[in-house]
C-alpha cells in the first residue's frame, strides 16, 4: 500500500521487546529515534508511546527523558517482584488497552513489539476498528504470526545499523 501523508498515525513501542532483542541478537542498544522516524515515514503522527519498566537503575531516568525529548509519550510501571524472587515486568495488556482506545481516531497503527502475543490485538484492530497495522521488529526475534498478520512487516534486521547503537 501507498503511504499517504494524510493518515492519522499511532506507534505503540514496546521497549522491552527492543531492548531484549537488539542486546541478545547483537549486543546492542536500540534507537528510538530512529524507530520513530522510520514509523512516522512523513505522514500525520498523533500519538507515539513508549511503554517502559521501571527497574530502579541509575541510568533509566536518564533514558526515559530521552525518550520523551524524542517525542515519545513515556508510559511507566514498576518491576514486579513475587516472593520466589521471580521478577516481570510487561505491558502486553495496557498497549492492547490504549491501541483500542486510540484506534477510531488513527487510520494505521505501527506496532514496535515482535511479540506473538498481539496477534488477537492486531486481528481486532484490523477487522474491527478498520485500521492499517504495521509491525515493526527484529525478524529474527519477531513471532512468525505477528508478521503474518500485520498488513506490513518491517523488519529491522534489514537495517540494523540504522536500527542499533553500539554497546
Amino acid at each position: 500500500m501507498k503511504i499517504k501523508k494524510e493518515q492519522r498515525l499511532g506507534v505503540f513501542v514496546d521497549v522491552q521487546n527492543m531492548y531484549y532483542s537488539a542486546r541478545n541478537l547483537y549486543n546492542s542498544k536500540v534507537n528510538f529515534g530512529q524507530i520513530l522516524k522510520e514509523a512516522v515515514n512523513d505522514r500525520s503522527l498523533v500519538r507515539a508511546m513508549a511503554y517502559v519498566i521501571k527497574a530502579d537503575i541509575k541510568e533509566e531516568k536518564n533514558f526515559f527523558e530521552a525518550l520523551s525529548k524524542i517525542g515519545y509519550e513515556i508510559k511507566s510501571k514498576d518491576l514486579q517482584t513475587f516472593a520466589g524472587g521471580a521478577k516481570k515486568g510487561d505491558w502486553d495488556v495496557g498497549i492492547a488497552m490504549d491501541a483500542i482506545e486510540l484506534a477510531p481516531k488513527l487510520d494505521t497503527i505501527v506496532l514496535v513489539s515482535g511479540d506473538g502475543d498481539f496477534v488477537p490485538l492486531v486481528q481486532h484492530l484490523r477487522r474491527a476498528l478498520g485500521c492499517r497495522i504495521e509491525v515493526m521488529a527484529f525478524g529474527k526475534s519477531g513471532s512468525k504470526n505477528l508478521k503474518e498478520e500485520a498488513d506490513e512487516f518491517i523488519d529491522m534486521d534489514k537495517a540494523k545499523r540504522r536500527f542499533l547503537i553500539s554497546r
